[in-house]
């Protein structure tokens, strides 16, 4: 008898999350060197962190012997102070992804229903399925969620609905005015998750914060620091919400979940505005310049508000292996349903243009 008949039966089904390729994996793969490599794929700073944020956390090295801060103090007082709330209003986690899991372990349980956009990030119904809840996909023209067929798909099984905006991985964002109303059609017992991963690339951002402020129980805004920040690999994210839903999602955390390493990164980089400003006009640079590309190529893509372009290049996965080949890391899109599409990171100009070249090449 398999062990498999004595585990959960909703893991038998369940395809993990595939992560974009490190360097050195590909460079191991296929023998190449890693500083010839260049990756484009998991929508990172090119820029890397802040230099105040490295000086932070060399400095917090001398002391990795103590355990970190378990309540975050500095950090969340840093973060709250910055949106006008307060400490009780922020949740630390490794990644927001964590804060994810937490809202499943507080209020999903088995039958259980969330709502998702077709073309939104696999975590979500990852998540879900581990809680042994149904994910109701709902369609997105233009690769855009649809905020009113999904305010329109609540049942009373619905528990939880994820807006990722701007959405990974289209790049789409949704408006001020379609959120609004789509909040006044959400019942309250319906936890709805803004999922803000790169809210800091966008120029003039929708306020979802201001649904926490005027006392919505049921709103939870996941922000991180390892897009703009560039600090991905401490796993460092945060959940912002009311006072009330915090404090369910706290008992929902493991002791020590964010390290002092973490902290002390995250919270320099908070305070840094120069570094986040010069990773902007890279961005905004960047981004431009790849979509002027695409069009030149005869490429179809989506305009994009976040720090990475989702483009249809045809057979998307062997366009992606080519890439590999020529040492450019870009994202197949066959796992969210888009075989003809690949998604690419904005890089330096001097890896645009590189990855630029490599896929001409190809076209």
């Amino acid at each position: 008898m398999s062990i498999w008949e004595y585990a959960n039966g909703q893991l038998r089904d369940l395809v993990t999350y595939e992560p974009g390729k490190p360097i050195e994996d590909v460079a191991r793969e296929l023998g190449l060197k890693p500083a010839d490599i260049v990756k484009l794929a998991s929508n990172e700073n090119p820029l890397g962190p802040s230099p105040k944020a490295l000086a932070a956390m060399h400095e917090a090295l001398e002391r990795v012997h103590f355990y970190p801060d378990g309540g975050g103090y500095y950090l969340r007082e840093a973060i709250a102070g910055k949106f006008g709330l307060d400490r009780e209003n922020i949740l630390l986690g490794n990644g927001s992804n964590e804060i994810i899991e937490f809202v499943g372990h507080a209020f999903l349980k088995p039958g259980d229903e969330i709502i998702t956009a077709k073309h939104a990030f696999v975590v979500y119904k990852l998540m879900a399925t581990l809680f042994g809840a149904k994910t109701v996909e709902v369609p997105d023209p233009g690769f855009k969620h649809d905020l009113e067929a999904m305010a329109a798909a609540v049942t009373p099984r619905t528990r939880e609905i994820f807006v990722a905006n701007p959405n990974n991985p289209t790049g789409t964002l949704v408006s001020q005015g379609e959120i609004d109303r789509f909040m006044d059609r959400v019942p309250g017992r319906v936890i709805v998750v803004f999922d803000e991963a790169y809210y800091e690339f966008v120029d003039e951002p929708p306020d979802t914060l201001k649904y926490i402020r005027e006392g919505r129980e049921n709103v939870v805004v996941l922000r991180t620091f390892s897009k703009i920040q560039g600090l991905a690999g401490l796993r460092i994210g945060y959940g912002i919400g009311s006072r009330e839903i915090m404090s369910i999602l706290q008992k929902t955390r493991q002791p020590f979940n964010a390290n002092s390493i973490a902290q002390a990164g995250a919270l320099a980089g908070l305070q840094d505005e120069g570094h986040l400003a010069k990773t902007r006009d890279l961005t905004r640079e960047g981004r431009r310049y790849l979509e002027t590309q695409f069009a030149a190529l005869g490429l179809e893509y989506v305009p994009s508000f976040a720090n990475f372009v989702l483009v249809k290049t045809g057979e998307g996965d062997a366009i992606f292996k080519a890439l590999l080949r020529r040492g450019v890391i870009v994202r197949s899109m066959a796992s969210y349903k888009l075989p003809e599409w690949i998604r690419v990171s904005v890089g330096t100009m001097e890896q645009n243009r590189r990855f630029v070249e490599a896929l001409r090449a190809l076209i």
